[in-house]
């Protein structure tokens, strides 16, 4: 590709750190009539090259300390490299730590005016971008209050909602995403998808989902050096393989299955969660799904953190609006970014329901296995329908309903869809 759609050059670029064993020794060294060297260098970033073109998505990977947030401060100027050059053609937006670039003593509303400043731009234009940046950063009256009083949720979002509405020509973002709630997750990264058409984008993260979903090439660094730079996903195993080799070989095997739990009578005697009203139901409104609650088997009790192997029941509780013939009733499960991990319904396990009438309320209930994820947070997201699998119409479905975290789980992704095992469909009268 042509040099004129290089729109950042990183040329052998080190930084060095002077690490002392003692605070005293950084003065002892400073004073020494000798020059007596107290201090030992450490390279965070070692004669690092490489160039982005405009339009690309490069995802960069490694674990802590591998140097990915000192290359990304070098590329911003936050930080002065100790050698070597960074030259960068465009306007750059960057969400790096939390906080940087924000006066916590200011407003959210100040720091959005004065982030635009930084940026270049008038308070005029900065007037004309404001409703988007609130409407995407959605913390209300806080927008009013110190950043210091924010949570760090609350932050992120407002972060988030200036980086991207102030036309970056280079979005950088550095891990800040995994701080805010999976819903203000999903609605990032669709609004990443769509800078992607004619914006450059710089994604340093740990999730390797994201990035191969994400990225059209990943550079992977190690102890301050480019390891591989190439196509995501043949990039990402071999850093996965070189994480569990060297420091997850207890997750090489799936342990073994536990012996089940007697499952107690499964009557189920508290009330079905009622669904968030901040959630956008959508459909034709012909059935409405008002309440979903995750229950574990054995115990009868709601849960919203889940093991793998452990025995769940989800059940969905739906109002019909008008008589239906044969509805169908299903669920899929999707990861932080909105991958679909898995789908369910009552159709594919050959449960044809009763017609229903106007103003029926009924409960459905599904049975399964959660299966051996990645740690993290999951949503569950429920809909109705009527037809079959491969001709249906959707009269209700509500994403990320539910939202849960697998504990205990994998520390690295497990590849392709999962089927769920002991998945059980029935209707409750």
């Amino acid at each position: 590709m042509s040099h004129l759609n290089t729109v950042i050059r990183v040329s052998q670029l080190s930084k060095v750190y002077k690490l002392y064993d003692n605070p005293t020794d950084r003065l002892k060294e400073s004073l020494s009539p000798l020059r007596r060297i107290y201090h030992k260098e450490f390279y965070a970033l070692k004669d690092i090259s490489f160039s982005v073109n405009k339009g690309e998505t490069v995802g960069i990977i490694g674990r802590n300390g591998s140097g990915k947030s000192t290359l990304l401060k070098a590329i911003t100027n936050v930080m002065t490299p100790t050698s070597g050059q960074v030259n960068v053609s465009g306007k750059v937006s960057a969400l790096l730590e939390l906080g940087a670039g924000f006066n916590p003593d200011f407003t959210g509303m100040e720091n959005i005016y004065l982030n635009g400043s930084i940026m270049g731009f008038s308070k005029e234009e900065m007037d004309s971008k404001l409703e988007q940046i609130l409407s995407f950063a959605d913390i209300g009256d806080f927008i009013n209050q110190p950043v210091k009083t924010y949570s760090s949720g609350m932050f992120v979002r407002l972060a988030f909602g200036v980086a991207i509405n102030v036309d970056p020509e280079i979005l950088i973002v550095d891990e800040a995403l995994a701080v805010g709630d999976i819903r203000f997750q999903q609605k990032c990264f669709r609004k990443i998808e769509e800078l992607q058409q004619d914006k450059t984008v710089l994604f340093v993260s740990h999730d390797i989902a994201a990035v191969n979903k994400f990225c059209n090439r990943v550079i992977w660094l190690n102890d301050g050096m480019i390891v591989e730079d190439g196509e995501p996903e043949e990039v990402a195993k071999r850093y996965q393989a070189f994480m569990i080799n060297s420091q997850l070989k207890k997750y090489e095997s799936m342990s073994e299955s536990k012996e089940e739990t007697p499952v107690r009578d499964d009557s189920y005697e508290q009330d079905i969660e009622p669904i968030d009203p901040s959630l956008d139901v959508l459909g034709d409104s012909k059935a409405k799904i008002i309440g979903i609650s995750l229950i574990d088997a054995p115990s009868n009790e709601k849960v919203t953190v889940v093991q793998p192997g452990q025995k769940l029941k989800l059940f969905i509780k739906v109002k019909y609006n008008c008589v239906l013939r044969s509805p169908i009733i299903g669920a899929s499960l999707k990861d932080r970014l909105g991958n679909i991990v898995t789908q369910f319904n009552s159709y594919v396990l050959d449960n044809t329901l009763d017609n229903v009438d106007e103003n029926d309320l009924k409960d459905y209930c599904f049975e399964f296995l959660m299966p051996p994820l990645k740690s993290g947070f999951y949503s569950i997201s429920p809909a109705v329908a009527s037809g079959s699998q491969s001709d249906h119409v959707q009269h209700c479905w509500i994403h990320d309903a539910l939202i849960v975290r697998m504990e205990d789980g994998q520390t690295y992704d497990l590849p392709g869809y999962m089927f769920l095992d002991g998945l059980k469909f029935r209707a409750i009268d």
